[in-house]
């Protein structure tokens, strides 16, 4: 869930009038990581996904088990 916009304004607010980075993470409980990305956008609204690309290809998976049914077998001794 993305954070609202106020949050964001506040976290930024807080990192421009001299609070540290590092500081705001614990202070407001969020990565350091958001805070780089919110400083580096020219606006600090939501980034709209269009479409993701889908992460698993079924048909290749199948193909690959196929392809590598021995060493997928498991054997007791």
């Amino acid at each position: 869930m993305p954070y609202s916009l106020d949050f964001r304004q506040k976290v930024i607010n807080f990192v421009e009038n001299g609070g540290k980075i590092t500081k705001a993470a614990h202070t407001f409980g969020i990565g350091r990581a958001s805070i780089y990305r919110w400083l580096s956008r020219p606006k600090l609204s939501a980034t709209k996904v269009k479409s993701r690309q889908i992460k698993l290809d079924w048909k290749e998976l199948e193909k690959d088990v196929k392809q590598n049914i021995e060493s997928s077998i498991v054997r007791h001794s």
